[in-house]
């Protein structure tokens, strides 16, 4: 079962409507949650915040969430797989978990959540497959809390549709831009050209994508292209 089907079917089986879901986070964490962007957690438009992921356990009572999201036992060690940025989140990760009682079992933790970052950016509901200034103009959006790994000069986030840009992006990741009109050749960024939209490296007169099964496009003469922002994260 995929993370965000999981999350609709723990919703369900509480009995609880997605605005239900979206008071709760709201009043709990103190920041303004609706129904549209719980909505979007389980149809894998967006993912919650570990805070708020934190808070949906609560709701939906899971104490397991090895076993209930991934189908495994809590016990399995998978940390030796991972690098020492892997390992890092995952001490993070690890370290907002003990400060929940729901999930430690120290008697010792002094506060339920540690403070937030305070920092938003927008994350589009559009993926990269739009028309010219979509991101920018477009009001489908949500507010995306952000800690300190994301670039601080983001502007605004956005997902990757598609494969062309493995194995560096994937699908549905959310790629993070800084808002600029121009970019260098070899930078990788969002462009519209013709009308559509894509991250691409910027080569001498194409965009290059960084799966070698897709060739390069090409930009002729009179071709429109438009530069969204350089991809910093």
């Amino acid at each position: 079962m995929n993370y965000d089907t999981t999350l609709a079917k723990l919703r369900k089986e509480k009995g609880y409507t997605q605005s239900d879901v979206a008071e709760y986070i709201t009043n709990s964490s103190g920041k303004t949650c609706s129904f549209k962007v719980v909505s979007h957690w389980e149809n894998g438009v967006s993912s919650p915040s570990i805070e708020q992921f934190l808070l949906l356990c609560e709701y939906y009572s899971v104490s397991d969430i090895q076993r209930t999201f991934r189908g495994i036992d809590s016990k399995f060690n998978n940390l030796t797989k991972l690098n020492a940025l892997g390992k890092s989140r995952a001490e993070e990760y690890i370290s907002l978990l003990c400060t929940n009682p729901l999930f430690s079992d120290s008697e010792t933790s002094s506060s339920f959540y540690p403070s937030a970052s305070g920092r938003f950016i927008k994350l589009f509901d559009i993926p990269v497959a739009a028309g010219t200034g979509t991101f920018l103009d477009s009001e489908s959006f949500e507010e995306l809390e952000v800690d300190e790994s994301v670039p601080h000069n983001a502007d605004f986030a956005v997902k990757v549709s598609g494969d062309s840009m493995e194995p560096r992006f994937v699908d549905s990741q959310v790629i993070f831009i800084r808002e600029q009109k121009t970019l260098k050749i070899g930078e990788i960024g969002i462009f519209s050209l013709n009308g559509d939209a894509f991250i691409k490296k910027l080569g001498q007169s194409k965009l290059i994508s960084l799966n070698p099964r897709y060739e390069p496009i090409e930009i002729c003469e009179h071709d429109s292209l438009h530069v969204f922002g350089k991809v910093v994260g």
